[in-house]
C-alpha cells in the first residue's frame, strides 16, 4: 500500500510490497520521529535571545512565539488526534515530518513575529500528528508490556523536548546562528521520510467507510469511558503542572538561568534549560514502584520547583542544578505511572483519541500559565514575576500529590 492510498483510505492492494521490518526496526521509527520532530521544535530555546534582539521583540513577544507552538499543537490534536486510527500509523508519521520540515523552514527564515509565529505554529502541528500515532504505535508494538509502551513513549517525548534545546545551542555556535541548526534538522528529518516511505505499512485499526472515508476524520468531541475517568483527569492535572513547569524552562528561563550562573554560553544556557527534561526522560529507566509513587513523586516536584526560586535569591547554580534534576525525576516518575494508567484503561480502538485528549490539556500548561507569566514579567519585572510563578506551581503540586495520596490511601483499604 503507498502512502497515498493510505491517505485517501484505499483498501490495501498487492502491487507493492515494502519493507518488512521487524518490531524493534518499527519501535525505532515510531520513537525517533516523535523525538526529532521534538528536538526541533525546541532548538529555538537558546536562540530566543538572539531573537529578540534582531527582531526587536519583547518578552511577552517571545512568549507569544512559544505559545503559538502550544495552541496550534492543541488544536491539531483536537481536530486530527484520531486521524492514525482510520489513515494508519505510518501515514500519518509521514505527514507530520512533511508538515515539521515546512515549520522549520519558514521559523529559520522569519523576519516578523507574525513569521516566527507561523513556522511555530506548523511545527506544533506537526508533533500533534505525530504524538496519538508514535504512542497508539508503541503500544501496538508491545501488547503484552503495555508499561513500557509508556515508557518508551514517555521517553521519546521528554528526551526530545530536552535534547532540543542543548542541540540548539551547541548548533547556534555554526555560522548563521539562527538558520543553521534548522538547516541540519530538516536533513533529519529529510533522512527519515526514506525507512518511513519503504516501511511495509500495517493496515489501520479504524478504515474509513467505503462510500464517504473522510468523514472518519472529521473531528470528535473527546470521550472518556467511566472506567478510566478519575485516571484520566489525574493524568491530565499532573502533565498540566508538568508542563507549565516546562513551558517556562523553554521560555523565559534562559534568560533567568543566564542571571543565576552568570554566564552567556548559548549551549550552557541551552544545557540548563533542557535540565528538568533531561531528567524527567531519564526518570523512566527508573524501576519505581508502590502505592504512593505519585505523591512522592509530586512532593518532590513542589520541593524543587520553589528551590529553583531560591538559587536565585541565593545566587546558588549549584542549587539550581539540583533543584531542575530533582523537579524532573519527581516529574518523570509521577507522570509515567498516571499516563500508563490510563493508556492500560482505555481500549485499544481508542487509544490514539484518549492519549491525544490527555496531551490536549496537558501541553495547555506550556502555553496557559506562560502567556501569563509572560504579561506578569512586562508588568512586575523577570525576578519577581518567576518567584510567584514557581511559588503557584508549588502549591498547585501539593495539591495534586494531596489528591493523589488520598486516592492511594483509598485504595489501600479495599
Amino acid at each position: 500500500m503507498t502512502v497515498f492510498s493510505e491517505l485517501r483510505m484505499r483498501p490495501a492492494t498487492a502491487g507493492r510490497a515494502g519493507w518488512d521490518a521487524s518490531t524493534t526496526a518499527r519501535l525505532v521509527i515510531a520513537g525517533t520521529v516523535i523525538f526529532t520532530l521534538l528536538v526541533g521544535a525546541n532548538l529555538a530555546t537558546p536562540l530566543y535571545p538572539l531573537l529578540q534582539a534582531r527582531l526587536g521583540l519583547s518578552s511577552f513577544g517571545i512568549t507569544v512565539a512559544f505559545a503559538s507552538y502550544v495552541l496550534a499543537l492543541v488544536s491539531t490534536l483536537m481536530l486530527a488526534g484520531h486521524w492514525s486510527d482510520h489513515i494508519g500509523r505510518r501515514a500519518a508519521l509521514i505527514l507530520a515530518v512533511v508538515v515539521g520540515l515546512a515549520g522549520g523552514w519558514i521559523f529559520a527564515h522569519a523576519d516578523d513575529l507574525a513569521a516566527l509565529s507561523a513556522g511555530r505554529a506548523l511545527q506544533g502541528a506537526a508533533v500533534a500528528l505525530a504524538t496519538g500515532a508514535s504512542a497508539a504505535a508503541l503500544r501496538e508494538l508491545l501488547p503484552s508490556r503495555p508499561e513500557w509502551a509508556s515508557r518508551f513513549t514517555l521517553l521519546a517525548s521528554a528526551g526530545g523536548v530536552a535534547a532540543g534545546p542543548a542541540i540548539g545551542g551547541l548548533l547556534s555556535t555554526l555560522p548563521g546562528h539562527t538558520t543553521a541548526p534548522y538547516y541540519v534538522h530538516s536533513a533529519l528529518l529529510a533522512a527519515l521520510l526514506v525507512p518511513l516511505y519503504l516501511l511495509q505499512a500495517r493496515p489501520a485499526i479504524m478504515p474509513g467507510d467505503g462510500a464517504s472515508p473522510f468523514k472518519a476524520l472529521a473531528p470528535r468531541r473527546p470521550s472518556v469511558s467511566t472506567e478510566a475517568r478519575g485516571a484520566f483527569w489525574l493524568a491530565a492535572a499532573v502533565g498540566f503542572l508538568s508542563f507549565s513547569v516546562f513551558g517556562f524552562c523553554l521560555s523565559l528561563a534562559p534568560g533567568y538561568f543566564a542571571q543565576i550562573v552568570h554566564a552567556e554560553s548559548r549551549p550552557v544556557i541551552g544545557a540548563l534549560a533542557g535540565l528538568t527534561l533531561g531528567a524527567s526522560a531519564l526518570s523512566q529507566l527508573l524501576r519505581a514502584r508502590g502505592r504512593y509513587v505519585v505523591p512522592a513523586g509530586l512532593a518532590v516536584l513542589g520541593v524543587s520547583v520553589l528551590l529553583l526560586a531560591a538559587s536565585a535569591a541565593w545566587d546558588s547554580p549549584l542549587l539550581l542544578v539540583a533543584a531542575s534534576i530533582c523537579a524532573g525525576l519527581g516529574q518523570g516518575v509521577a507522570f509515567r505511572v498516571v499516563f500508563n494508567d490510563v493508556a492500560a484503561k482505555v481500549e485499544s480502538a481508542h487509544h490514539a483519541q484518549v492519549i491525544s485528549t490527555v496531551y490536549v490539556i496537558t501541553y495547555l500548561g506550556s502555553a496557559v500559565p506562560v502567556l501569563g507569566l509572560g504579561w506578569a514579567t512586562a508588568v512586575f519585572g523577570l525576578a519577581a514575576s518567576v518567584t510567584g510563578f514557581v511559588v503557584l506551581c508549588g502549591a498547585a503540586s501539593f495539591a495534586i500529590a494531596a489528591l493523589a495520596l488520598r486516592t492511594a490511601v483509598r485504595g489501600a483499604r479495599r
